[in-house]
């Protein structure tokens, strides 16, 4: 064998044992890397469709991403903190994370409840549209860096019921006086209307409408209230989810924890939230007709549609609504006009591309 020859070999054995080596310096880092336990404290129980599972899955996720070196565990709802609470529990760091969502922190912040749904408000594409590409989402991180946290869309829901009377509403005026449960911006739209509304978590619902604490309620979609009972007592179920369209939550976190975890550990969170965006949004428009159809025929629900009268006094209120938290509360106005002002713009694409019906029903 020439000297060349054998020269080049040694160099190809060298670069091998190199890669090799360094193969294994990699696998022995990764080996080596942190294991980090955070806790997730849950407003939604894991056996509720939809909000519960998108968490739980979630956390496997990241565990199959990270190889159990990264663990979010999911507690169920008051394990840790009281399920309205997570918003000063992860500021202050007594848990690191919360599957939760912005509308829940609106004590804090009225404008907050922009980041979950709005009343007459877009569709899916549009809202995040506007959150992600749009600068919504950056208004929200404003207001959440002021308490060391940071969030993540973590997953979005389609439209809801608009709430479950025990009796047909056959006027406005019918409502006055009525106490009901009602969630975000809506709720102010429902006091103009002489509604006492107020905010309870999932599993307190029932209890209260039972009891007669609150004479109707709207929480979601038909899939969650059936399994929430809501049927038992209250009768009608009333359409479209005029006060949400689309809503979506977070995945809340303790600003320092978040900013302490390897580059990699960030993009798992940020990749495994996305994720339950787009699969939980296509699960929710995938099983509620179905249920629908049982309430009719197995529960004798009467599913109901507001007059477009009903719609119209609605809308006019929240519009109300719009002006008068503005005049009172900066930072809601801030937000409020952002949020109007890309929906201004965006119109010249949404309205070209709506459909009108073109063909005679069976």
């Amino acid at each position: 064998m020439s000297r060349s020859l054998l020269r080049l070999g040694l160099m190809g054995l060298s670069a091998l044992s190199f890669s090799a080596v360094t193969l294994a310096a990699t696998v022995t880092d990764a080996n080596a890397q942190e294991r980090i336990r955070w806790r997730m404290q849950s407003t939604f129980g894991s056996q509720l469709p939809h909000l519960g599972p998108s968490g739980v899955r979630f956390s496997k996720d990241i565990e199959r991403m990270s190889g159990g070196k990264f663990e979010i565990k999911f507690f169920e709802p008051g394990a840790l903190v009281p399920a309205l609470e997570c918003f000063d529990a992860v500021s202050k760091g007594s848990v690191e994370s919360c599957w939760t969502t912005p509308g829940y922190h609106t004590g804090k912040y009225p404008a907050l409840a922009f980041f979950t749904t709005v009343p007459f408000g877009p569709s899916f594409g549009e809202f995040l549209a506007w959150k992600w590409f749009g600068g919504g989402n950056q208004l929200r991180d404003e207001i959440y860096a002021k308490h060391d946290l940071i969030a993540f869309d973590c997953f979005c829901i389609g439209p809801e019921t608009s709430g479950w009377f025990r009796g047909e509403i056959k006027s406005l005026e019918e409502m006055r006086g009525m106490k009901m449960r009602f969630f975000g911006l809506g709720a102010k739209v429902m006091q103009k209307m002489g509604v006492s509304t107020q905010l309870l978590a999932a599993a307190d619902i029932f209890p209260a409408l039972e009891r007669g604490v609150i004479d109707a309620t709207e929480f979601s979609m038909p899939k969650m209230d059936i399994q929430l009972g809501f049927h038992k007592i209250a009768k009608f179920n009333y359409f479209p989810g005029w006060h949400q369209q689309v809503s979506c939550s977070e995945f809340l976190m303790n600003k320092k924890a978040y900013e302490a975890l390897p580059d990699n550990y960030k993009a798992m969170i940020q990749v495994a939230a996305q994720a339950q965006v787009a699969y939980t949004y296509a699960e929710t428009e995938a099983q509620q007709f179905q249920v629908m159809q049982e309430m009719k025929d197995k529960y004798s629900v009467q599913v109901k549609r507001w007059p477009d009268g009903t719609l119209a006094a609605f809308e006019k209120a929240w519009l109300e609504v719009i002006k008068e938290e503005s005049a009172n509360d900066p930072i809601f106005k801030k937000v409020a006009d952002h949020y109007l002002d890309f929906r201004k713009k965006y119109a010249i694409w949404g309205e070209s591309q709506v459909l009108k019906p073109t063909y005679q029903k069976e």
